[in-house]
């Protein structure tokens, strides 16, 4: 027996060639596209401006929804995290952050992670597998019907980071896909300019995103200013050393509008990369490559059973202090979610019995 379609996999013009195989006329599928994405619906039951008869017709062939939310966790701080499974039972996670002047939803590309990097929790689970576009586009769904309720539209507008689970670039053509589903003005139209992808260096996507006409905005994992420790930290430098990778992030750099910046994410991780010596190693790391660059500085997010911990705020504001007498715009990022595991580099699956946060099933 064929399993269903799942319709959040198509673009518009998809969704039209696949109603029109089934004999039905392209208003249809827009009248459908709309219910997915306008209206935010997850069931054809509920789209009652579609006839009876195509609706039961749709149950029977395809599903408006491949996720199921497993568990729902709300931080003290306002952040939740969802804990979702997809079809094949395999672990989704999705962070929505709130925030004064705008909404932020953290999603993932893969389900695990390959990359190994020894400060990531999720590093600890593997890859278990990359997730389609529509697991990509339903995690926004489901995030903001959650937060808004179905179909309300997000009051401040909406941002997207792609800094869940996994490595976006190593799922680069689904990535994509669901960036490009998300931008349509007939669906959810959260255009490239409100999303933000990070990697940690597949230098080849670097090079062939820079060629895209609309893009996403760019961040860089980095966490080391020397091969010899982000070889360490992070094995794939092993493949793209930092040469490389700067080299493309100046090719990317020409691509870049008046006044935006390559973004670099530096994991403060206390005393193995955060001295005086390593941030100047930075500062003249990027200045050497000539890159208009700005630096996020992450404070690790400990968890067991990884062996960091984080650099103290006054090691951190010393490290900023360096770098922006270099002439390296530098900002410390706020940790969200820490209680609920919803921070940078703890989503792993965890369950209710692992937190102090409050589950919501």
């Amino acid at each position: 027996m064929e399993p269903p379609v799942n319709l959040l996999t198509f673009t518009q013009d998809e969704l039209v060639e696949f109603f029109a195989r089934s004999g039905e006329p392209a208003y249809r599928a827009r009248q459908v596209f709309a219910g997915l994405y306008q209206r935010r619906l997850q069931s054809f039951a509920a789209m009652t401006a579609l006839p009876k008869a195509l609706r039961a017709h749709l149950d029977s062939i395809a599903t408006a929804s491949s996720l199921s939310i497993e568990s729902r966790y709300v931080s003290e701080d306002g952040t939740r995290r969802f804990l979702m499974k997809t079809h094949d039972n395999r672990p989704v996670e999705t962070v929505f952050i709130p925030e004064e002047r705008r909404d932020t939803i953290c999603f993932s590309s893969q389900s695990g992670c390959p990359l190994q990097c020894t400060f990531c929790l999720t590093a600890q689970l593997g890859l278990l597998r990359s997730l389609t576009a529509g697991e990509i586009v339903e995690q926004i769904i489901i995030a903001l019907n959650d937060a808004y309720g179905v179909g309300v539209k997000p009051p401040r507008g909406i941002n997207l980071v792609g800094m869940g689970a996994g490595e976006p670039f190593l799922n680069f053509d689904e990535l994509m896909k669901a960036l490009g589903i998300m931008a349509d003005p007939g669906g959810l139209f959260i255009v490239p300019n409100r999303v933000t992808i990070s990697t940690a260096g597949v230098v080849p996507r670097i090079r062939e995103l820079a060629t895209m006409p609309a893009r996403p905005h760019l961040a860089i994992s980095l966490a080391a200013a020397t091969d010899e420790l982000r070889d360490e930290l992070m094995p794939i430098n092993k493949k793209w050393p930092l040469e490389d990778l700067l080299s493309a992030c100046k090719e990317f750099e020409k691509s870049l509008k008046p006044g935006e910046r390559v973004t670099f994410e530096y994991v403060m991780l206390n005393g193995v990369n955060d001295s005086d010596q390593q941030a100047r190693q930075l500062a003249n790391l990027l200045n050497r490559h000539g890159l208009r660059a700005k630096v996020n500085l992450i404070p690790h997010n400990p968890a067991d059973p990884l062996p960091y911990v984080p650099s103290p705020s006054e090691r951190v504001e010393m490290f900023k202090a360096i770098l922006e007498s270099k002439g390296i715009h530098s900002y410390v990022r706020r940790p969200r979610g820490r209680d609920i595991f919803a921070a940078c580099g703890q989503l792993a699956a965890r369950r209710e019995n692992n937190l102090a946060g409050v589950a919501l099933n």
